[in-house]
């Protein structure tokens, strides 16, 4: 027996939420975007009416005017947003426990075992559509189909407010003649590749040599030849499933181009404590530290290296954050962007590995097991001691508190005093 699988993706998310914190824009071109200022002048999100110009996200602001001169924006506000999701997400759950999310404004719905109590796939996707209509003001259009892969191409296929579904009996006719790039993962560079050897839509996929596309992929090769023939084995996830964080970072767009090395310390140091401060609150402890330095011409270095020992404290991160920037950039142009992300994440802070100063006894000697080896010297300022750890450990555990209840702009650096403002931040 198949599976009925729905997917479900909220119409023009932000630009729709704010509408309806804005009505007098509903009749009006209207995109949600950055901070020109800031230099975070990109579209969001925009409106049926904007889209009917040619707007599309991601562009730039001027790029957008340019098409719709009466284009009226909003800044996001993604605390609006993400409670927005949350509700939608309820109404999900009032169907089935397998809700598996893709983004804020999409999810996947396993509702096979649901027939019983709320009909077929079709009166499902239906009622959703209405429910979220009725409760929260906004529309969504819905893929009913056999696999995950056809249930989203399906909520694209028609847009907005729309139930579209893909059987075993149509999806030939529905979804072959689509190009290859709309295949759930098939990117830019995959479809050039396939469009290189004639594979031009997803027909052509499915019917092409699933060892030739293995030589070309490896095993994405086959699995997209699998999901093209409606043949992948898709599970759903529970919305409950805790999916373990791969990497904690943050990144600015500086309010203005950096031109010093103090103000690039100032702004390394402020990323550092929102990283360190997003390890804490997830109970995880660092290994690896990257950088990436992005210049005004949009050129972009990443570098990283192992930390000398697992840490969730900034003033471990930030100084060697500092040291690999003044290691790899040679300030030919003022720079635009800063990012600091840690990698390598455990969860256990009582198996922190110990540094040289851990073992090194009050006298300054080292103890007889101990060696000097120069090649695992730490990389940078001399670790904390034991001692220091715990009192900055506890230092930094106070600021989280304080910047909890006043506000992270009110707890700073004395180094970030009158410091140019940074921008917006990105977490991710």
């Amino acid at each position: 027996m198949d599976k009925i699988i729905l997917h479900a993706d909220l119409n023009s998310f932000f630009a729709s939420v704010e509408i309806l914190f804005h009505p007098e824009l509903r009749h009006v071109p209207m995109a949600v975007a950055g901070d020109e200022q800031k230099r975070r002048g990109i579209i969001l999100a925009k409106n049926d009416l904007a889209k009917a110009f040619g707007v599309k996200t991601a562009e730039t602001i001027w790029q957008a005017r340019k098409k719709c001169p009466n284009l009226q924006l909003v800044p996001p506000n993604h605390q609006r947003y993400q409670h927005y999701s949350e509700q939608v997400r309820e109404i999900f759950c009032r169907l089935t426990d397998r809700v598996e999310p893709f983004g804020l404004d999409e999810a996947w719905l396993d509702v096979t075992g649901s027939t019983a109590l709320f009909g077929d796939g079709p009166a499902m996707a239906d009622w959703l559509r209405q429910t979220i209509k009725d409760e929260l003001g906004l529309t969504c259009s819905v893929g009913v189909s056999f696999t995950k892969v056809f249930a989203k191409l399906g909520s694209d296929l028609k847009k907005p407010d729309a139930t579209t579904i893909i059987t075993r009996d149509n999806y030939q006719q529905l979804v072959w003649p689509l190009p290859v790039n709309q295949l759930l993962f098939v990117g830019a560079a995959t479809a050039k590749t396939l469009q290189q050897i004639g594979i031009r839509t997803i027909g052509d996929l499915a019917r092409s040599d699933q060892k030739l596309l293995s030589q070309l992929f490896g095993r994405h090769g086959a699995e997209l030849w699998l999901e093209a023939n409606g043949q992948s084995d898709d599970k759903v996830g529970r919305l409950t499933d805790q999916h373990q964080i791969k990497s904690i970072g943050n990144s600015t767009t500086t309010a203005q181009d950096l031109t010093s090395a103090e103000m690039v310390k100032a702004v390394l140091y402020q990323l550092s404590d929102q990283v360190a401060s997003r390890l804490r609150a997830s109970h995880l402890l660092a290994g690896t530290l990257q950088i990436t330095i992005r210049d005004n011409q949009f050129r972009t270095i990443d570098r990283q290296m192992q930390l000398p020992a697992a840490t969730d404290l900034a003033a471990d991160i930030a100084p060697l954050a500092l040291k690999l920037f003044n290691q790899h950039y040679a300030w030919q142009r003022p720079i635009r962007n800063l990012g600091v992300r840690v990698t390598d994440l455990s969860g256990d802070r009582e198996l922190r590995q110990m540094t040289l100063s851990d073992l090194q006894p009050p006298d300054g000697g080292l103890p007889a097991t101990a060696s000097p080896d120069p090649s695992r010297a730490f990389p940078g300022p001399s670790p904390l001691s034991p001692a220091k750890r715990a009192k900055q450990q506890h230092l930094e555990q106070t600021l989280d508190e304080l910047r909890g209840r006043f506000g992270r702009q009110q707890i700073k650096r004395g180094l970030l005093i009158d410091k140019p403002e940074t921008g917006n931040e990105d977490e991710d």
